[in-house]
């Protein structure tokens, strides 16, 4: 018999420990070590049987267990210092409230920020999270609260979350979605002034109502709102929107994504009204998911009495878009008419036309599908700025995107990147940070994991390489404590009974070479490269004097069979009595699971496909429990590999990485990049592990473990990444939307008016804007390293005037068929009116600073103080096309 609804029953907690919620409900105890601390000290069994959740706790430890701990003084005395210690975390001032704003200065900070985002992985309690997507916004909203950044973070309940991972007896991914309940989760109901649940509507085709109630976790300082569709006035389909993380067929993931960003703002709004937080002056979408956020935006400024260009200015001036993508294939489309059918009739918001929605994710580029309706070209669209995750990955997204900026070079592409971080107070194992306290202090440790305003974390390397060393085996020793239970656990589910699991006991060793990898398992990141040839990583295991053993974890998209079956490769050959001491398959990888793996390695495994991997996080964990990265340069680890730092996985640049993974060119490429990864792992890695000097110490390995913490710990800091968001993007983007929200004579939104008045009229008299005649005067002999050119330039503008325009010259380097390279632009100077033909005339002067092939072009492009960059409009007017160049004029 099975029960109809489950609930839980709280113990009642005595008047005395009753802060103890408090320090429940704030998920600040997640990456705060003291509170962690007390909350284990309530009942060491409890605690561990709950999986180490507060809430959870409180649920379930003995009344007369709360009893004696209320009569505790020392208990209490704790109690009370932890609770003085969050209020004052809460309330008093951190980074930001004495960050001086870029620039001038003249602008101050945005008063809010609201992150929106799909996932969020905050804690393994509150398992909201799929992959590093939810990672790093988890580590975004933690990094904010830590440095004081007014962030408001915005996402979906999911009542199933993601789902859990076993294996069947034959290795095959097997799925399970728990249902959560709230009442065993650090969220309260966000409700009325009257006790009411708050409740967010969003009308939908044929009359129905989608509604949805706000669940708030505190993460620090930062609020984080979810908003719950499971709820009684929905329909049984209805409800199920927001029951599971990237489930459903289309039209699921369409009402989703509109529950996330139309509904996102609503809960927004509601929040400030109920708390009085600051209305955020500045929306951050992370991922496309969100993308709707900017079309509700927009309806509640045609609301105020905004025309709809005005309100795209405006909306767009305060939106930062982000994208984690480096293949078309990892971007959400929609077909068209579904949308049109959500943004119509019944479901139309008002002042927003669908067919103006729709040209928002319009692919409208050369190669687009016009029947797709595209959410990060929507992203783009609706926000003035944009970044990717890393170097790397802004220049493959400034080419994958080119299309929405016609004209202009990937290069010019207004896409900038922020490389990630994470939170080293999450990720870094207790054990480390006792070593840098005992060499930093609390005070200078505590900052140099938060800020991330170092280059180096100097004092470090004093710490005697002996301590490091008995650092890093208690680590792996750990990891294969927990290696063993994990194990033992998983067979048995596959079956096994305790009389076959003796060989557990074996499993792995604290003193031999430990490689971690642990990720999502799409094709792209190639799981099972390291299997390419089994005899060879057999020997690499087995090895009588260098050996190496391997924990794998992953899990695939329930959808995705491909990743299950290489699951289920790899889970074969760790089944293998051969080698099963050696490597092993961790199956459910969560949050709880990788604190133990980071720090317990001593070098992190990453072999993508470069360049699809847009950052990856996982090894700056590892590296700040000071494992070493051995990985192909891709994500993050292309600007920041050193050469003592970790190592650089080889790979077949020449192989596209767009082929057909069945493919012989693609075989030939893994064939390659495999042999290329055992040879460094036996002639280089293992080769230093195990070189060690007459007192038994690895010398030359803790050096570069050392060099590792010093250098890499403050680079990949969440501290570091946020605060490069607040001064590159936030505050430019709070300033641009103020400026467009006012207006002269403080008329409401007279500056977004007028920009879009502007780019109306400058869209319209574009086909008139002409580079008629160029030509140049220079030494009458060959031109020399130094030497100046004299530009001239007739520009026939149309309607439009000298002021809406920049003209330029663009050099470099050029190619065999004329094509510039390592470009740089200097903007000509109008001289004088316009000629009897209506031409402006340019003038300016060009130093050739280079030498070697050389070559010029001249071209005219929008200009307006509001832009944010000047390929905005996608607008640019080139010279028509040439031979080539005759005595410096363009014929």
């Amino acid at each position: 018999m099975k029960a109809i609804r489950r609930f839980t029953v709280r113990t009642v907690l005595p008047e005395q420990l009753q802060p103890l919620h408090e320090l429940a409900l704030n998920l600040r105890w997640s990456w705060h070590p003291e509170t962690r601390e007390l909350f284990r000290s309530v009942d060491p069994e409890v605690w561990a049987a709950v999986g180490e959740d507060p809430v959870r706790l409180l649920g379930e430890v003995p009344a007369g267990r709360l009893a004696v701990l209320a009569a505790d003084r020392r208990f209490l005395r704790r109690l009370g210092d932890l609770s003085d210690d969050l209020r004052d975390y809460l309330t008093g001032p951190r980074w930001y409230q004495s960050a001086i704003p870029p620039g001038d200065g003249g602008s101050p900070l945005p008063a809010g920020i609201a992150y929106f985002s799909p996932e969020y992985g905050i804690a393994a309690a509150l398992p909201q999270y799929s992959g590093g997507l939810g990672i790093l916004a988890g580590d975004h909203l933690k990094a904010a609260s830590d440095l004081g950044v007014p962030v408001i973070g915005v996402g979906l309940f999911y009542r199933h979350g993601y789902f859990r991972q076993s294996l069947s007896r034959d290795g095959w991914q097997q799925e399970r979605y728990p249902l959560l309940d709230p009442d065993e989760l650090a969220v309260s109901l966000l409700r009325e002034s009257d006790g009411t649940p708050c409740r967010i509507d969003l009308a939908l085709p044929a009359g129905r109502t989608l509604a949805a109630h706000i669940w708030k976790a505190q993460v620090g300082r930062v609020p984080l709102l979810m908003l719950d569709s499971d709820i009684e006035p929905n329909t049984a389909a209805d409800r199920n929107v927001t029951d599971r993380l990237y489930g459903g067929g289309s039209e699921h993931r369409l009402l989703q994504e509109m529950l996330l960003g139309i509904g996102g703002v609503r809960a927004v709004r509601t929040y400030c009204r109920l708390t009085g937080h600051a209305a955020p002056e500045v929306f951050h979408t992370n991922e496309g998911h969100a993308g709707f956020l900017g079309v509700e935006r927009i309806r509640e400024l045609a609301a105020e009495g905004l025309d709809f260009p005005s309100a795209l200015e405006s909306v767009r001036a305060g939106t930062l878009f982000t994208t984690h993508t480096p293949v078309p294939a990892g971007i959400d489309r929609f077909d068209r008419d579904l949308v049109a059918r959500h943004f119509s009739g019944d479901a139309a918001l008002s002042g927003v036309p669908a067919d103006q929605v729709l040209a928002l994710g319009a692919e409208n580029w050369h190669g687009g599908d016009p029947k797709l309706f595209n959410m990060a070209a929507m992203g783009l669209r609706l926000a003035q700025r944009a970044n990717g995750v890393s170097t790397l990955h802004g220049e493959v997204s400034r080419s994958m995107f080119n299309g929405l900026w016609p004209g202009f070079d990937a290069a010019e592409v207004p896409i900038t990147s922020v490389t990630n971080g994470v939170h080293a107070p999450t990720w870094i194992d207790p054990a480390v940070v006792r070593l840098g306290v005992a060499e930093l202090g609390l005070e200078r440790a505590e900052n140099a994991m938060t800020t991330g305003d170092t280059k180096r974390w100097t004092g470090l390397e004093k710490i005697p390489d002996a301590e490091i060393w008995e650092l890093r085996r208690s680590l792996r020793a750990q990891l294969v404590d927990e290696a063993r239970r994990r194990v033992r656990a998983s067979w048995r589910q596959r079956g096994a009974g305790d009389a076959e699991l003796g060989w557990v006991d074996a499993v792995l060793d604290p003193d031999v070479l430990t490689i971690g990898f642990a990720r999502r398992v799409p094709s792209y990141k190639r799981l099972t490269l390291m299997l390419r040839d089994p005899a060879r990583l057999r020997a690499l295991l087995l090895h009588p004097t260098n050996p190496i053993q391997i924990v794998v974890a992953g899990k695939a998209h329930p959808a995705d069979d491909g990743g299950k079956r290489l699951i289920q490769q790899m889970v074969a050959f760790a089944d293998d009595p051969a080698v099963r001491h050696r490597i092993v398959f961790l199956p459910d990888y969560d949050m709880a699971m990788a604190q133990h793996l980071y720090p317990g390695c001593d070098v992190w495994l990453n072999n993508p496909l470069r360049p699809l991997e847009a950052c990856g996080t996982s090894g700056m964990k590892a590296a700040l429990n000071g494992c070493l990265n051995l990985s192909v340069l891709d994500g993050w680890w292309d600007e920041w590999y050193d050469g003592q730092n970790g190592w650089a996985i080889p790979t077949a640049d020449g192989i596209s990485s767009e082929l057909d993974p069945d493919s012989a060119e693609a075989e030939r490429r893994d064939d390659i990049e495999s042999a290329a990864l055992y040879d460094l792992i036996e002639h280089q890695v293992a080769a230093r592990f195990y070189d060690r000097a007459s007192d038994g110490l690895p010398h030359r390995w803790i050096a570069m473990v050392r060099h590792t913490l010093v250098t890499l710990g403050p680079k990949v800091l969440a501290g570091r990444m946020v605060r490069e968001y607040v001064e590159r993007l936030y505050a430019p983007a709070a300033a641009a939307q103020r400026e467009l929200s006012a207006g002269p004579g403080g008329s409401a939104y007279a500056g977004a008016r007028t920009l879009a008045e502007w780019k109306t009229r400058v869209r319209q008299g574009w086909p008139a804007v002409r580079v008629e005649h160029v030509e140049a005067e220079g030494p009458a002999e060959a031109q020399e390293l130094g030497s100046t050119l004299t530009l001239r330039a007739q520009v026939s503008l149309g309607q439009l005037r000298p002021g809406d325009v920049e003209v330029q010259v663009v050099s470099g380097r050029v190619d065999e068929a004329d094509g510039l390279s390592d470009a740089v632009s200097l903007a000509l100077k109008p001289v004088g009116g316009p000629d009897l033909d209506g031409r402006q005339r340019y003038e300016g002067s060009l130093e050739l600073s280079r030498t070697g092939p050389f070559g010029y072009t001249v071209r005219v492009l929008p200009a307006h103080h509001l832009l944010a960059s000047p390929a905005e409009l996608g607008l640019v007017a080139l010279p028509a096309e040439a031979s080539g160049m005759d005595t410096g004029v363009l014929r």
